[in-house]
């Protein structure tokens, strides 16, 4: 049948997409061993907060202000950190920085085009970064730096954050998440027709994994 293609829609600054990717990437590789069918996943950005500035404030700080309120922050907070534990993720919100993800993205969709494996890996280098070590993903050092962690060349990646190199390509991805009408995160699209929005288990998105196939299966059987 050949490999399985999906997008994932999400963003470096949502622990909600790092959680929800991260339990669908470890079902695609279960998937794969238990079927022997390769699934080819790319992400592509949707921002959920585009404006709001990587002025190095505490995270929790800007939650503060944006949910009206700590106890809200508290609640929340809570409720992604127990999701993350199951996942094996330790997020440390305390020492989060405010970040913008723009500059992210342009790195990251760079990074797909620089041959497989790349973009996953910066991807979760950029999400450990904000949501585990504190560090400012919005400072253009700060993600070269990662981008070079995972193999990438550090003066490409300079130049390119210090341009306007795949602006437009951002803000296409994030406008075709808009009319795709995505309301929760991670977004997967697999093979351009079925959808799972919002953070599901991984068990969950296993058996959606078996579903699709054998719906492609029976929909393109293979010659006698």
């Amino acid at each position: 049948m050949g490999r399985v293609k999906v997008i994932v829609f999400a963003d470096v600054t949502d622990p909600w997409s790092y959680i929800g990717s991260t339990r669908f990437e470890r079902a695609a590789a279960m998937f794969s061993i238990l079927t022997g069918e390769p699934v080819e996943v790319t992400y592509r950005a949707f921002q959920v907060e585009p404006d709001e500035p990587s002025d190095g404030r505490l995270l929790l700080d800007a939650l503060d202000e944006r949910l009206g309120g700590r106890d809200k922050v508290e609640l929340v907070n809570a409720q992604v950190t127990a999701a993350a534990r199951i996942t094996g993720i330790d997020l440390n919100f305390e020492e989060a920085v405010q970040a913008g993800s723009f500059d992210a993205w342009r790195l990251l969709t760079w990074a797909d085009e620089s041959g497989p494996g790349f973009q996953r890996d910066l991807l979760h280098q950029l999400w450990r970064a904000h949501f585990l070590e504190g560090a400012d993903i919005g400072d253009p050092f700060a993600l070269a730096t990662r981008a070079a962690l995972v193999g990438l060349d550090l003066e490409t990646a300079e130049a390119l954050l210090a341009s306007t190199e795949y602006a437009d390509e951002v803000r296409t991805q994030v406008e075709t998440g808009r009319s795709l009408g995505i309301a929760q995160l991670p977004y997967v699209v697999i093979e351009q027709q079925w959808t799972l929005a919002g953070i599901q288990s991984q068990n969950d998105y296993v058996q959606a994994l078996h579903q699709i196939h054998t719906e492609l299966k029976d929909a393109d059987p293979e010659p006698e």
